[in-house]
């Protein structure tokens, strides 16, 4: 267990002998590479450093280090319900939440969400988060979510194309007047038009992409694989830890997928085949780090570079065969991590996580106020509505009829399912 003397803020931390993804305009990957950090700032990167007084050094050896990861929208105070709403769909969601249960929130209930959010996001290597802090019926609940209301002078976030909900008049109405600007960030996007992403590319807004999100519950489909044709700025997101993942590798993952899927299936209907994908798994981590710092307006985050804000990730696990050979540091960063091979984080300069195991969390404080408000908002609701809301209706399902089977064949249309797909007779 790490000692909280050795990481005590204001020390300077090297990190020696990793693979760095610097992220950088380049995109250089240095090997066998050290990453010095002092205050909150990288100091230097490069082989073999010299190490100043009072260091504290991690081997990073076989591992990959790369600046901390930035979620651009959280939904934080649902995660003390995590993976409740496994099963809804959009509407079930708004119907939970806003027409039935979301009112019996208390301010309590709010910061326990909140907590336990951000020691997870930390666990994954998120060091940067976006609070879609929408649950807040009193002063109070505000006051419990952000502690003091200020002027930031934030980037404006907003939600569009979300089927349903919210559509190309939306972003019409922000063009005309002049609310579309290069600090605007605009999440999910997945049912707009042309002439709607050609208003975002125009106006230099970044779109935030929560691909577990969109794939499930309906928002639409994924729309990297529309927006890169548009030259629009992307950045990753998780949404809400109420259905999904709390971590960006996931994110990259589904990404990837989903817009690879995307590309072969729109060729395959016009009888063509893909022989090289357009998204990699570079660029999936760029949307992650360099991504989301775009978003936010910080040239300080996103990238391993002298000056650069200290926000750090270093992926390494030695008891894990996942862990090595590293060939493909991205692809490896993209397809192959897990939260569980996050070895060190540094936010600010200040490790929160070291040997797999966060730094300063008195996580039996959080789970106690998370099963606080667990078991009140059970009781409030009752034990068969609490059952419900968990486990929504099934609808019903005809299964087509099967010529192959040994029963009386009856049906014209049993390959009707692809017909809407590749324009097959039923």
């Amino acid at each position: 267990m790490t000692n909280p003397d050795e990481v005590a803020a204001g020390r300077p931390v090297m990190l020696r002998g990793g693979t760095v993804l610097t992220m950088d305009d380049a995109h250089t990957v240095l090997t066998d590479t050290d990453v010095l950090v002092t205050g909150d700032r990288i100091a230097a990167v490069g082989p073999r450093l010299q190490a100043p007084d009072g260091v504290l050094e991690i081997d990073a050896s076989g591992g990959i280090v790369m600046p901390g990861m930035i979620d651009t929208h959280r939904h934080m105070w649902q995660t003390a319900m995590r993976a409740y709403g496994a099963d809804w769909t959009l509407t079930q969601y708004f119907v939970w939440n806003y027409l039935e249960h979301g009112r019996k929130f208390r301010p309590e209930d709010i910061r326990a969400g909140n907590l336990i959010s951000a020691w997870e996001a930390l666990e994954a290597g998120v060091t940067t988060s976006v609070d879609w802090s929408h649950n807040l019926h009193t002063p109070d609940h505000a006051e419990a979510a952000f502690e003091a209301a200020r002027d930031l002078g934030l980037a404006v976030t907003t939600h569009a194309g979300v089927w349903g909900a919210t559509n190309d008049d939306g972003i019409r109405l922000m063009h005309e007047n002049g609310f579309m600007t290069p600090e605007t960030v605009y999440v999910h996007a997945a049912t707009l038009s042309t002439d709607s992403y050609q208003r975002i590319a125009a106006t230099g807004g970044t779109i935030s992409v929560s691909t577990e999100s969109e794939q499930s519950a309906g928002q639409g489909y994924p729309p990297t694989w529309q927006v890169r044709r548009h030259g629009i700025p992307v950045a990753l997101s998780m949404d809400t830890s109420v259905w999904w993942s709390g971590d960006l590798f996931s994110a990259m993952r589904t990404t990837l997928g989903a817009d690879r899927a995307r590309e072969h299936l729109e060729a395959h209907m016009k009888g063509q085949t893909v022989t090289h994908h357009a998204l990699r798994a570079e660029h999936v981590v760029d949307w992650a780090t360099r991504g989301g710092a775009r978003a936010l307006g910080r040239d300080d985050l996103g990238s391993l570079q002298p000056g650069m804000k200290a926000d750090v990730v270093l992926i390494k696990n030695d008891a894990s065969p996942v862990s090595f050979p590293l060939v493909n540091p991205y692809g490896h960063v993209a397809f192959q991590a897990q939260r569980g091979d996050v070895h060190t984080v540094l936010v600010n300069g200040r490790v929160v996580k070291r040997e797999n195991r966060l730094v300063g969390a008195d996580l039996a404080a959080v789970r106690s106020a998370v099963e606080a408000t667990v078991g009140y908002l059970r009781s409030e609701l009752g034990e068969e509505a609490w059952a419900a809301g968990m486990n929504p209706d099934l609808p019903s399902a005809e299964v087509l009829d099967n010529p192959y089977q040994y029963t009386e064949y009856k049906s014209e249309s049993t390959h009707g399912a692809r017909g809407s797909l590749f324009g097959e007779d039923g």
